[in-house]
């Protein structure tokens, strides 16, 4: 598999790679954060590795959207109707948006807590099925590949801009609670609001278009080349402005500034060239990122109550910061060792039982349908093979 790209056909490695290591560094944020004791987290070696779990929310938003709109450009050479493959795209929203319940339901059952609260918290996942939505119905109001990318990135800019805005306004609180938490924070409901989060996604599928029109060697050189400019621009432009007065009554640079947003965004588009450019190396390790990459959803489903849940209960911030990382090590080589196991039992290749029934039911028994199912949909859809209806 190579980074240049002849046709739509063939899989771009670089950003499974990219998505990968942002599954890496998402486990080490929340492990880390999950085990180290309370009086190590001062500790200026804390400071500086909570910095880099940032960015892994960013990358999967913004790749997400790069995926729809690749999946969308391929059903179009398939002989979709526009119609279609928007339709397409918002039932994978909603799909997604519907496995996020079911994830609460999950963390619920195994771990316990207020059951209000906890099914209706707002995630990651809630954030981005409804932003698929958006993305998808903004792709369908398009005519082409311009106005379809200006719709998505206009979109992305007012969601930044509307940020500190909607924080702020009273008009919300008359709006029943589980539906606000989706506006802006509201203590341990929510995690993630649809502002500003959303727009990472919008901005990947209006990048995503630029990713899909590079159908060459040099014009996926061209493409990661031009990136790095947008990218690096978008960073230095963020980080300058946030020196400016600001233009909002109430704002905060490191939750709903549209600075810090430009600031995210520009990094995680300069990382798209800089997957790309690793995708050279070609070594063991890069394998098995890509690996992570292409099982992301399933290691966030089993890893997130590994970390945080009843099994790893007896070490919850009880772990010197040194044994903590260790920690994170062994968990990130037993997720992998799974995605292994997971690959295998896909393809009912375990041993002597390959050709027996017993593994599937042991593949069925161990490894959530609905988390399976999107796996193989989401490669499919990458690998521009006609994706299920």
């Amino acid at each position: 598999m190579t980074a240049a790209v002849a046709t739509g056909a063939t899989r771009k490695g670089y950003l499974d790679w990219l998505r990968g290591a942002a599954v890496i560094v998402m486990i080490q944020g929340h492990a880390v954060d999950s085990w180290t004791r309370l009086d190590d987290k001062p500790q200026a070696l804390y400071r500086w590795i909570s910095l880099t779990w940032g960015i892994a929310a960013p990358l999967f938003l913004f790749l997400a959207g790069v995926s729809l709109v690749l999946a969308a450009g391929a059903r179009l050479a398939q002989g979709r109707t526009d119609a279609e493959a928007a339709a397409l795209a918002r039932r994978r929203g909603w799909q997604i948006f519907g496995l996020a319940f079911l994830f609460r339901l999950q963390a619920w059952l195994i771990s316990g807590g207020d059951a209000y609260r906890t099914l209706l918290k707002v995630d990651i996942l809630n954030v981005m099925g409804l932003a698929m939505v958006a993305g998808a119905v903004l792709w369908g109001l398009g005519r082409g590949s311009k106005s379809r990318a200006l719709l998505l990135a206009g979109a992305a800019v007012a969601v930044a801009m509307l940020t500190p805005i909607l924080r702020a306004t009273p008009l919300l609180a008359p709006l029943p609670d589980p539906l606000e938490w989706y506006l802006r924070p509201f203590g341990s409901a929510t995690t993630f609001t649809l502002l500003p989060w959303a727009g990472f996604l919008l901005a990947g599928a209006a990048v995503g278009f630029w990713i899909d029109a590079a159908r060459s060697a040099r014009g996926e050189r061209l493409m990661n080349a031009g990136l790095v400019i947008v990218g690096v621009a978008l960073a230095l432009g963020g980080y300058a402005a946030s020196y400016l007065p600001p233009i909002y009554e109430q704002t905060n640079f490191w939750t709903s500034s549209p600075t810090f947003f430009f600031v995210r965004l520009g990094i995680v588009i300069a990382l798209v060239p800089v997957a790309y450019l690793l995708n050279a190396l070609r070594t063991p390790l890069w394998s098995a990122i890509q690996e992570f990459g292409r099982s992301s959803l399933f290691v966030y489903w089993i890893h997130v109550e590994m970390a945080y849940g009843t099994f790893s209960m007896p070490i919850h911030r009880r772990l010197p910061l040194e044994w903590a990382l260790v920690g994170w090590a062994l968990l990130t080589l037993f997720l992998y060792a799974l995605v292994k196991l997971k690959g295998r039992l896909e393809r009912n290749e375990i041993g002597h039982f390959r050709d027996y029934r017993p593994a599937q039911h042991l593949a069925r028994a161990l490894i959530p349908s609905f988390v399976v199912h999107k796996e193989k949909v989401a490669q499919r859809t990458m690998d521009d093979v006609k994706p299920q209806v």
